[in-house]
C-alpha cells in the first residue's frame, strides 16, 4: 500500500470508488434515458445546450436543427454508454433538475465520504476524475447522502482532460494541480485506468468492493478505510 508521507494529493474515480456503480447505472443512466428526449426539445434554444447539440450533430453527421437525429444518436450513445463529451454534459445538465427536485441523491460510501473529509482535516489536496462532466460530479457530491461534499475537493478532471485509459490524461492532472505526479494517489476500480496513472508516475491503488473484479498489477483495498 502507498505510504502517506509520500502522499500529497489524492485523485479519485466515481463509480466503484467513492460510489455504488448500480446508482449510476439503475438511477442517473436511466432518468437521462427516459428524459432526454424531452429535454432537448424543450432546451434546444439555450446557449449551453445548443453549443452541445451542435458538438452531437457534427459527431452523428446530420444538421444542426435536426432533432430527430440528435435525440436518437444521444439514446444510441447512452445504450453504448459510449464515454463522449457532449454526451456526458447533456447528461449533467439533465441531472441537475433531477437533483434540484429532490428525485435522487448522489450515493457516496459512508466509508469514502469519512475518509475523504478525514484526510481534507489532515491537509491532502483532493480531486476528481471521472467520466462524467464536471458538472455531474460536483451535482453527485453536492447532493450527496452524506451531504455537500464539495468544500473537500481542490479539482475536478472529466473527459475534456482526455481519455482515462491514456498516460497523458493523468501527466495533464498532475500539470494542473501543481503536484509531482510521484505524489498523487489514484483510487480506482478500473485497471486499465490505474495502468495509465501509474505510467504517468503516480501512485495508484484498486478498490475492490465485489469479489468477481478483475485485478491488477496494484495494491488493493476493499474500502477507503
Amino acid at each position: 500500500m502507498p505510504s502517506f508521507n509520500q502522499i500529497r494529493t489524492v485523485l479519485t474515480d466515481i463509480e466503484g470508488t467513492t460510489t455504488d456503480i448500480r446508482f449510476v447505472h439503475d438511477v442517473l443512466f436511466p432518468y437521462a434515458k427516459n428524459h432526454m428526449d424531452r429535454f432537448v426539445r424543450d432546451n434546444a434554444e439555450q446557449p449551453e445546450v445548443e453549443k452541445q447539440l451542435i458538438e452531437v450533430a457534427k459527431i452523428a453527421g446530420c444538421e444542426n436543427d435536426n432533432l430527430d437525429k440528435i435525440s436518437e444518436a444521444l439514446q444510441q450513445w447512452m445504450k453504448k454508454d459510449l464515454k463522449l463529451t457532449p454526451l456526458k454534459t447533456l447528461q449533467g445538465m439533465l441531472w441537475k433538475t433531477g437533483y434540484e427536485e429532490g428525485d435522487f441523491k448522489g450515493h457516496i460510501y459512508p466509508d469514502a465520504s469519512l475518509a475523504l473529509s478525514q484526510w481534507h482535516q489532515q491537509g491532502l489536496q483532493l480531486a476528481v476524475y471521472s467520466s462524467g462532466s464536471v458538472q455531474a460530479q460536483q451535482l453527485l457530491y453536492a447532493n450527496s447522502t452524506a451531504g455537500d461534499l464539495t468544500p473537500l475537493f481542490s479539482g475536478y478532471f472529466d473527459t475534456t482532460t482526455g481519455p482515462k485509459r491514456l498516460q497523458e490524461s493523468y501527466q495533464s492532472i498532475s500539470n494542473e494541480l501543481s503536484a509531482q505526479a510521484s505524489s498523487i494517489l489514484f483510487l480506482s476500480d478500473v485497471v486499465e485506468e490505474l495502468d495509465a496513472a501509474k505510467a504517468a508516475g503516480l501512485q495508484t491503488c484498486q478498490l475492490v468492493r465485489d469479489d468477481d473484479m478483475q485485478t491488477g498489477q496494484h495494491p488493493t483495498a476493499e474500502s477507503f478505510n
